[in-house]
C-alpha cells in the first residue's frame, strides 16, 4: 500500500472527506459530533494520509498529536468500493505503523456509542484498543465511546 501525506487537493480524497463529514454529522447528535472538516484536518497538529492500493484510493486517516507521545486517530474512512472487505483493518494498521515511526506511544480514538458506530468499535477492539476514560478535551458523553491502545 502507498500513502500520501496531505493530498487534500486530490478530487477523490476531497470527495471522500466531504462524504465522511456529511455522514457523521447526520448520525451524531448536536454537541456530540467531533468529525473534522478538511480545514480542520489541515491543522499543524495533525498528519493526514490518503492510502492507495494499486493506485486506487482505498481510504484515509489522520493522526492528531495530543502531546509528543500521545496521538488521536481522526477521519478514518474506507472508500465505498473497498468497504466490508477488511480494508478498515488495513488502514488502521497503516496508521499505527505511521504513529510508531513518529514515536507515538499511545493512540486514542473517540467514536460514537450508537448502533451506526458498532462496526468501528468492533474494528478497534479487534486491533487491541480498549475502552478508556475521555481524553484531551473530551468529556463524559453518552453518545461517545473512548478507546486507546499502547504501542
Amino acid at each position: 500500500m502507498k500513502t500520501i501525506e496531505g493530498n487534500f487537493d486530490n478530487p477523490e480524497v476531497n470527495e471522500l472527506l466531504k462524504k465522511h463529514f456529511i455522514e457523521l454529522r447526520s448520525v451524531s447528535p448536536e454537541g456530540s459530533t467531533h468529525v473534522l472538516d478538511i480545514q480542520g484536518l489541515q491543522n499543524k497538529s495533525i498528519k493526514f494520509w490518503s492510502i492507495y492500493e494499486n493506485d486506487e484510493l482505498i481510504g484515509c486517516g489522520a493522526l492528531k498529536f495530543l502531546d509528543p507521545k500521545h496521538g488521536e486517530f481522526k477521519s478514518i474512512r474506507v472508500s465505498d468500493s473497498f468497504r466490508k472487505k477488511g480494508y478498515g483493518n488495513k488502514i488502521i494498521k497503516v496508521l499505527i505503523d505511521k504513529s510508531r515511526k513518529l514515536n507515538i506511544q499511545k493512540i486514542s480514538v473517540e467514536t460514537g456509542s450508537g448502533e451506526f458506530f458498532l462496526p468501528a468499535r468492533k474494528l478497534f477492539k479487534n486491533l487491541g484498543f480498549t475502552e478508556c476514560q475521555p481524553f484531551s478535551h473530551y468529556v463524559d458523553d453518552p453518545n461517545s465511546c473512548y478507546m486507546s491502545l499502547k504501542l
